[in-house]
């Protein structure tokens, strides 16, 4: 009996001993993989994800947040692939910088379909954009592992550090995005602003540029008009998308959203474009048909001017309506019942 209690001890020890041995072998290789890529995204395949995901015990020691991508779609403006790829580069390599390469809690992966179809049939992955979070004690790639919502897309890399915070313990840290123009570009273009600088002050001293032209400043409060009233800085700002996909139908792009709490550009636009009809409707009215002496187009103006911005402002209080749930009503003067 006690032969048989210390063969079972020394038993579990040895299983104990070779599975540590195989963990630290994984993660030894999972950081020699990330190394070897600038990003630090690691490519992985059916091989792979086997070797990494769907064989080690749990809980293993890491998380693996992977991109789900397929190359026959990038050329889908609707789906995004290669602008959320790259966000997803940069939330990866940020979090490497941020931790100094030292980190063996998270890692980042990237499956392309047409390498990888079998992986993609594990984790349930039937539309794209996918981005899944796989847990330490995920025993099933598919029931156990965490999807990111499409709507958090909106963000980019923000809204997927925001989805690993929320998921891990890990902190990502701030994003480091790569600078619009390189040391070299920078350095041309102040060559050329240096070259052009004398000409460009002697327009100026003429009168002969066309910040001189009345034209360039009436489209130019067309444009700050339409800016303001679009929502535009929202969009730049909180990195709103001009549209989405439809969950239900991918071959679907949805432009309205309805509920209060998100904005697409294209609905902004569409505002902003009512709005601004509406403004240069009675810009002219006041501006220009004061000046028409011949009383007939006067009116014709006028009804026509009314008719449109009518019109117009029924559409916004019905999207309103629609997207928010809130009735605007009118009222007659009680004089009128």
């Amino acid at each position: 009996a006690h032969f048989f209690t210390l063969s079972i001890i020394t038993l579990s020890l040895f299983v104990v001993a070779s599975s540590g041995e195989l963990e630290s072998e994984l993660v030894a290789d999972l950081l020699t993989l990330q190394s070897e890529l600038k990003s630090g995204v690691i490519h992985l395949d059916d091989r792979t994800v086997s070797k990494f995901l769907s064989s080690p015990r749990t809980p293993r020691p890491y998380s693996f947040l992977i991109f789900f991508d397929a190359a026959n779609f990038h050329d889908k403006p609707e789906l995004r692939l290669r602008e959320l790829r790259r966000e997803f580069e940069i939330v990866a390599s940020s979090f490497i910088t941020n931790h100094n390469s030292s980190n063996t809690k998270l890692f980042f992966g990237d499956i392309e379909f047409r390498e990888s179809q079998s992986s993609f049939h594990l984790f349930g992955v039937n539309s794209l954009p996918h981005v899944r979070l796989v847990g330490p004690t995920a025993k099933s790639l598919k029931d156990d592992s965490d999807v990111m919502d499409q709507g958090d897309f909106s963000r980019l890399a923000e809204s997927m550090a925001e989805f690993v915070e929320s998921r891990t313990k890990l902190t990502v840290g701030p994003i480091h995005r790569p600078p619009v123009l390189s040391k070299m570009q920078l350095g041309l273009i102040t060559a050329l602003l240096l070259l052009c600088l004398p000409l460009v002050a002697k327009r100026i001293f003429a009168g002969e540029t066309l910040l001189h032209d009345p034209k360039i400043w009436l489209s130019g409060a067309v444009f700050v008009y339409f800016f303001s009233v679009s929502g535009a800085m929202h969009n730049i700002i909180r990195k709103m998308p001009m549209f989405l996909v439809d969950r239900n139908d991918p071959n679907k792009l949805v432009f309205f959203y309805q509920g209060s709490g998100m904005q697409l550009g294209a609905e902004g636009f569409a505002v902003g474009f009512l709005y601004t009809v509406v403004g240069l409707l009675l810009a002219v009215v006041t501006h220009v048909l004061v000046y028409v002496k011949d009383a007939t187009a006067k009116r014709l103006a006028m009804l026509f001017t009314l008719s449109v911005s009518f019109w117009a402002v029924k559409k916004v209080i019905l999207l309103d309506n629609w997207k928010t749930g809130y009735g605007i009503h009118g009222f007659w003067p009680s004089s009128w019942n």
